[in-house]
């Protein structure tokens, strides 16, 4: 954990997180709004941030596991607090996360994990959620 003293509740850096599901979807999304001509640039976040000791906290309660923490001091150039305003996609595609919770997001991960141990074994393998 790089930084347990920034002016955060509990020290640690915060976070936006978002489900990969969620941010496929986004781009999609995206990609059927494209035009000739026209760009559209976009955010993509749920707008709430998590510090990296709730991150592990979520983790410990989902996997079940200690997860040990190794604290280090903080990397150059790491702002405090990181949240993207995913309000301009929100507004002209209409997308909104539909997996924003932390523990939903890490539970997926871990089921994934626990599905394929060593990631996708052959091409084209892809798990059925």
């Amino acid at each position: 954990m790089f930084g347990t003293d920034y002016p955060t509740p509990d020290g640690t850096c915060v976070r936006d997180y978002i489900h990969v599901l969620d941010l496929a979807s986004a781009h999609l999304l995206a990609l059927g709004a494209v035009a000739p001509g026209r760009r559209q640039y976009f955010n993509l976040g749920n707008g709430k941030g998590y510090s990296v000791r709730e991150v592990v906290e979520a983790a410990r309660r989902v996997t079940g596991h200690a997860i040990p923490l190794v604290e280090e001091p903080r990397r150059a150039g790491d702002p405090a607090v990181l949240v993207a305003s995913s309000a301009r996609i929100r507004q002209a595609l209409g997308w909104n996360p539909a997996r924003p919770g932390l523990e939903t997001i890490i539970r997926s991960a871990w089921e994934w994990k626990q599905r394929f141990p060593q990631g996708y074994a052959t091409p084209g393998q892809a798990p059925r959620w």
